[in-house]
């Protein structure tokens, strides 16, 4: 199922960023893998993923449940990264991107919480997704 994460995983991320409303909040190259190094400002990273069969009798599947990070960076500002997580869910609920190899069946926000980090005082938000998809 790791071909079914990794296809999800890449197209959430083609869709935040062809968003141009994510850019002017964000800017641009502000979706990553993991958190950078002496990042400035707000940017997002993907978090962790729990996948699960769905096969039906004729199809495999799989369920995703999966996260995005986003953090306000130096500024501190829960603000900014509730503004950002906001347009996130815009993006990705119900969204149908393409798959290689494979098609969503269902995409669907799940929940946020806001929090601060405890060593940085850095506010972020976790954001959770449901995904569901089919292989080709």
């Amino acid at each position: 199922m790791s071909d079914a994460i990794l296809t999800l995983r890449a197209a959430v991320q083609v869709a935040l960023e062809a968003d141009a409303g994510l850019t002017a909040l964000i800017g641009p190259g502000r979706i990553h893998d993991e958190a950078p190094r002496g990042a400035n400002g707000v940017y997002a990273v993907h978090g962790e993923v729990e996948a699960r069969d769905w096969s039906t009798g004729s199809e495999r599947g799989c369920e995703q449940d999966f996260g995005l990070t986003v953090w306000a960076g130096e500024s501190g500002s829960s603000r900014l990264a509730l503004e950002a997580a906001a347009r996130i869910v815009t993006v990705l609920d119900e969204a149908m991107p393409a798959l290689a190899g494979h098609r969503i069946v269902n995409l669907r926000w799940r929940s946020s919480r806001l929090a601060r980090d405890g060593a940085t005082g850095l506010a972020f938000v976790v954001l959770r997704f449901r995904a569901v998809t089919e292989a080709l």
